[in-house]
């Protein structure tokens, strides 16, 4: 028996299966790939040693200095040069070596994926030198303070993106301004729940107004990109903008230089998330925001806005309650065609 549309039921069950398994291969690739694929390279450490260190406390370095590995890039450099490369991320972790012990310095304003593999690893080599080793935190970050970058950045996605789509399909035509409004609303109230999740999760996060401003530029931005391609594409945008979300956790989530050098060059390269992710992890932790943390976002809202107010026919949803002209009097010579022929 035909299905309404005139395809044979068969032929629809091998295409939804086809449909079912690039979906599988879609969320494999972009959320379980990138964690079965996880493996240190370069991971950028220092080794620091003062300059009237003893021989044998240097000859460690050197040697660290000197081991070839696929894994740890190691930099050796006084301690407070080291500091100052752990402050700016240059490095993830630096190895202070003195007579008769080690320091591990690790630092909260760091990605947490490259905090705890520089721990391992710098507790490791002191280990294996015999020395004693203490672990010393700079702007240590309690448990909510290292997941609120990637969660706030996750949740004004979902916000603009739940939000954008549940408009579309309840409005058959809409214009600019609307269309405008729905987003600012959407990223407004988005902030806001942010904000209330970093006060319940920890009151001692800053909520100064450049945190809140920076997540107003992150909010608005993602609002008005996904309202720029739901206006042209309809809800057919949601196989665009629902897929980008999976990488927040899964690529964001990670420093670079553990994600495979495929991911790390056709997802995390551009990927806007570890954008407002690593940018505010720096606010939070007193530090300052780079360039780019700040231009992805602007060029974003400006080119969501552009689309918004580009003329032209907006994307129609499909209803279900749209009426059809089939003319099936006149194509099945029913007697209502017949006795207009006859007239």
């Amino acid at each position: 028996m035909a299905t309404p549309h005139g395809r044979s039921p068969a032929v629809i069950a091998v295409a939804t299966a086809v449909v079912g398994a690039l979906v599988a291969l879609l969320l494999g690739l972009l959320t379980f790939g990138v964690q079965a694929t996880v493996h240190p390279d370069e991971v950028p450490l220092a080794v620091a040693v003062g300059p009237d260190a003893p021989p044998p406390v240097r000859a460690i370095a050197d040697k660290l200095a000197g081991a070839a590995s696929e894994e740890v890039g190691w930099r050796v450099s006084t301690p407070d040069e080291a500091r100052g490369l752990l402050a700016s991320q240059d490095v993830y972790g630096v190895l202070e070596l003195a007579p008769g012990g080690a320091t591990v310095v690790l630092s909260g304003a760091v990605n947490p994926s490259g905090t705890q593999v520089a721990q391992q690893v710098l507790t490791g080599v002191a280990q294996g030198a015999g020395l004693p080793a203490k672990v010393v935190t700079l702007n240590p970050s309690s448990a909510a303070g290292r997941s609120a970058p990637l969660a706030a950045s996750a949740l004004l996605w979902i916000a603009g993106l739940a939000a954008g789509a549940a408009f579309t399909v309840l409005t058959r035509r809409a214009g600019v301004g609307p269309r405008l409004l729905g987003a600012t609303t959407a990223a407004v109230l988005g902030v806001g729940v942010v904000a209330g999740f970093f006060a319940l999760w920890d009151s001692a996060l800053p909520l100064g107004w450049d945190v809140l401003g920076y997540l107003a530029l992150v909010a608005v931005a993602f609002a008005l990109l996904q309202a720029g391609l739901l206006r042209v594409l309809g809800v057919r945008a949601m196989a665009v903008l629902a897929p980008l979300y999976l990488m927040a956790p899964a690529v964001a989530g990670q420093v670079p230089e553990l994600l495979d050098p495929v991911y790390r060059a056709l997802l995390w390269s551009w990927t806007p998330f570890r954008f407002s992710t690593e940018g505010l992890r720096a606010l939070l932790h007193g530090g300052s925001l780079d360039a780019a943390q700040v231009w992805v976002f602007v060029g974003l809202a400006v080119a969501g806005l552009l689309v918004v107010l580009l003329p032209g026919e907006e994307a129609q949803p499909d209803r279900a309650d749209r009426v059809v002209d089939v003319r099936v009097d006149e194509a099945d010579g029913l007697p209502g065609a017949q006795r207009r022929h006859t007239a």
